[in-house]
């Protein structure tokens, strides 16, 4: 409470406002009139004396009014003390606590206190003689030192608790007693209820079957695992059952579920005494009960990742892409491989997250996963994601969860994917290249007609016109363009290989010494020319005259590489070398070179190889394509690769190109050793048609002309006509079998067919062979844009002839003058 007069505490405002005893006053007065009389004795001057007793009475008076006018010092402000307040603060269930005065009275209890020890106050608590004594010295100890603390107290009401005192107060006049019951822990109750919460699914997540067995061998309480194998039901009541009737032991004495038999994994039994730690000296281990943990019986025990080390030291030499991850998902090792097929920078530290390696979409589905497979029992699965450094690709990521490797808990598996990729690559190459192939040869043999009948008509032009015709040249010129244009067909039909070869058994290093001196003159002086030959070369199978074409165009590419920029060489600093080597490849060597486009073999390869800009590596893909090429425009058609890749394929061989930008470009062309069999030999002789001996032929005769094209129709019959031929046409193979029928039939005859392969209704092949049932000995000549050699090989007709598109007048004419005559 506060004084109404002085708005202080009443204990302040008494300090301040009360006057000095009575007693004091007085005497200073006695003072005061003693000095003045003595004063008056002295000097004999009653007015001095009293002058003197004046002023010391107006100085006291001032100091007085001094202090009245002097401001009141703010003091700090305490309220009462509530008690109340006070009881509510220190209520509690845990503790009892009292507080008491100077003289020993209870000033402020809890309900604890009063439920337990009374309202009596402390020290005179109802404890036994050692307690009370002990309350005695702590309540002495508090007063002199602050605070005072006692382990153990015995109440008579039974119990143990804690005391301490504390001495409290603005004067310090007050002491705080707290009692706290000491409480008997149950250790195996608690074990239980662990078992029963996140330390047994914790257990139960690393495939750890647990359970707490009393001294009799009843199961107190188990972890769900432990139930999922011993009942097959995680939730089935375990406690109460005898713990034994739950295994079994095989004859190697080896420990199983019951439930499982010998098809489950053998276990051990860990045992851990559940006892107080403050009493184990003195407690029979006979009468505690038992934490029992089953691992499997070839996990070991003891330091969990005792043996890991040695397992990163394995699978670092390993070539699969492993690596190991703890359950938070960060990565504990990654053998070189795994970072090489994940594309890493640094192969010897992984990233700390596998999620480090994939693109943004698919981090968050790999951590997923991780964090999936790191928990539960073991399982395996995979998961596609795409790799920073090739995220036009999924690759498929191999996880597994694993237990009993220390902080090893998920294990992944990348394969190296690059060489497959590149096959895959090249395989689809392949494969458009061949579909490019069959549309440019069916282009080549419609364009091969439109030539047939354009080269035929100038011919037949320029018999009605004479050198010095003012016609003459222009239709000269016109032929020119579709013999050039007839080489471009030829260049189209050797890239879809389907233009006629005429293959030999030869050694390579024959054909590169019949075209060494032509490459030299081509190449210029500016260009040095290596040529190295291997040992022991087995013999190809090959067309030369076409090989010398494959030489020729990858030496004028060569030539262009080294130029600086495709044009022509400059005429100073510009220098190479172009090497041209073959070398014996056995089939051990393509074993070793696990090639999934080269079939094992022995081959004999010739390597074109130069020293020019190279190919950039997005372009060497496309460089066997048709009308693809990096020259300028009007420097190169794009036919030259393509012609050289239809070529090899056609011989049954295998090229492959090789390139690094600034050093320079390989060409290698592997071309299976030839060997011949005897008995294919004899055989193929045997089988080979009989020369037909040479006819007596004056000239003229009858011939049946089958072409489903009109202007070569007309062209070939112009000109069979021109020289003495009775000549018969028809529009498709039917029309030839109802014409030859109907000559047949009249008494007359045909002297030879002439037909082209492909046409509508009935091709040429078809009409022959109906021909053929009429007339045995009748000689067919067939025309086609396609290759000889798959013709003769797809029809095989006896006495068949073959005519190449496009072809002029005077060849046609001489094939079937050839053909009547015989040879």
């Amino acid at each position: 409470m506060k004084d109404a007069a002085t708005g202080l505490d009443p204990l302040a405002a008494e300090a301040v406002a009360q006057p000095a005893p009575v007693r004091e006053v007085l005497l200073i007065a006695l003072a005061v009139l003693a000095s003045a009389g003595a004063l008056w004795l002295v000097t004999g001057q009653p007015v001095i004396a009293a002058a003197f007793a004046g002023g010391v009475i107006v100085v006291a008076l001032l100091v007085r009014l001094g202090f009245a006018l002097r401001p009141e010092p703010e003091l700090p402000e305490f309220a009462s003390p509530d008690w109340s307040v006070t009881h509510a603060a220190i209520e509690s269930d845990a503790q009892a606590v009292a507080i008491t005065d100077r003289a020993g009275r209870l000033v402020c209890a809890n309900s604890r206190f009063t439920e337990v020890f009374g309202s009596s106050p402390p020290p005179r608590l109802a404890l036994d003689k050692p307690g009370s004594d002990a309350a005695e010295e702590s309540a002495r100890k508090a007063w002199r030192d602050g605070a005072a603390q006692v382990e153990r107290v015995l109440a008579t009401s039974g119990g143990e608790w804690t005391l301490s005192v504390q001495r409290i107060g603005r004067g310090e006049d007050h002491l705080v007693w707290r009692l706290a019951a000491l409480m008997r822990q149950d250790i195996v109750a608690e074990v239980v209820g662990h078992l029963a919460g996140k330390l047994g699914r914790a257990l139960g997540r690393e495939g750890i079957p647990s359970a707490v067995v009393a001294p009799d061998g009843q199961v107190l309480g188990a972890n769900r695992t432990f139930a999922l194998r011993a009942a097959g039901d995680e939730n089935a009541p375990i406690a109460g059952t005898d713990f034994v009737d739950y295994f079994r032991s095989d004859e190697h004495d080896r420990i199983h579920f019951a439930r499982e038999g010998s098809r489950g994994a053998a276990v051990r039994l860990v045992h851990v005494p559940v006892a107080d730690p403050d009493k184990q000296g003195s407690t029979d281990p006979g009468q505690t009960a038992s934490l029992f943990l089953l691992v499997e019986a070839e996990s070991g025990v003891g330091d969990a990742r005792a043996g890991l080390p040695q397992i990163e030291a394995l699978l670092s030499r390993l070539p699969l892409g492993l690596a190991m991850c703890d359950r938070d998902g960060r990565f504990l090792f990654a053998n070189p491989a795994f970072l090489r097929a994940a594309g890493h920078d640094d192969p010897n530290v992984p990233p700390p997250y596998p999620s480090d390696l994939v693109i943004r979409e698919d981090k968050g589905a790999l951590a997923d996963a991780v964090r999936r497979y790191a928990q539960g029992a073991p399982t395996a699965g995979d998961v596609a994601v795409r790799l920073r450094s090739a995220p036009e690709e999924p690759v498929s990521l191999s996880l597994a969860g694993v237990r009993g490797l220390g902080e090893g808990a998920v294990l992944l598996s990348l394969k190296d994917s690059s060489e497959e990729t590149r096959l895959k690559r090249e395989i689809a190459q392949a494969t458009k290249m061949q579909a490019v192939g069959q549309l440019a040869g069916g282009v080549a043999h419609d364009f091969n007609n439109v030539l047939t009948a354009i080269i035929g008509y100038c011919d037949l032009m320029l018999m009605r016109h004479t050198p010095g015709d003012s016609d003459y040249d222009d239709i000269q010129q016109i032929k020119a363009n579709s013999n050039r244009a007839a080489s471009l067909t030829r260049q189209l039909l050797a890239f879809s290989r389907q233009q006629t070869l005429r293959p030999e058994v030869l050694q390579l290093p024959d054909v590169v010494a019949e075209v060494s001196t032509l490459l030299k003159r081509l190449i210029g002086e500016k260009i040095t020319l290596e040529v190295t030959h291997d040992r022991d070369l087995g013999a190809v199978r090959a067309d030369p005259v076409q090989l010398e074409q494959v030489l020729l165009n990858l030496a004028v590419n060569a030539r262009d590489a080294m130029s600086g920029n495709g044009g022509p060489i400059a005429a100073k600093g510009a220098a190479g070398i172009l090497r041209l080597i073959t070398r014996r490849v056995t089939a051990a060597d393509v074993r070793a070179m696990k090639s999934e486009i080269l079939p094992i073999g022995d081959y004999t390869a010739l390597i074109v190889e130069d020293t020019g800009h190279g190919i950039k590596p997005n372009q060497i893909g496309k460089i066997f394509e048709p009308f693809f090429t990096t020259k300028e425009k009007g420097k190169g058609t794009g036919l030259g690769l393509s012609t050289v890749y239809g070529i090899v394929k056609q011989s049954g061989g295998f090229i492959f190109a090789e390139s690094e930008v600034g050093k320079g470009t390989r060409f290698t062309i592997y071309l299976p050793v030839h060997i011949p069999d005897p008995a294919d030999a004899a055989e193929a002789q045997a089988a080979k048609p009989k020369k037909q001996p040479a006819r007596e032929w004056t000239g003229g005769g009858r011939v049946l002309l089958v072409e489903d094209e009109d202007t070569v129709r007309a062209v070939a019959e112009r000109a069979l006509a021109r020289q003495g031929y009775e000549v018969t046409t028809a529009a498709d193979g039917e029309d030839g079998l109802e014409a030859l029928s109907r000559v047949l039939g009249a008494g007359g005859d045909f002297d030879l067919v002439v037909s082209d392969v492909v046409m509508p209704s009935m091709d040429g092949p078809s009409m022959a062979r109906e021909i053929r049932r009429l007339k045995p000995d009748l000689p067919v000549l067939f025309m086609s844009g396609y290759a000889e050699e798959q013709l003769r090989r797809d029809i095989d007709i006896p006495n068949m002839h073959f005519l190449a598109k496009p072809f002029s007048v005077a060849q046609i004419v001489t094939a079937v003058e050839d053909v009547l005559r015989g040879r």
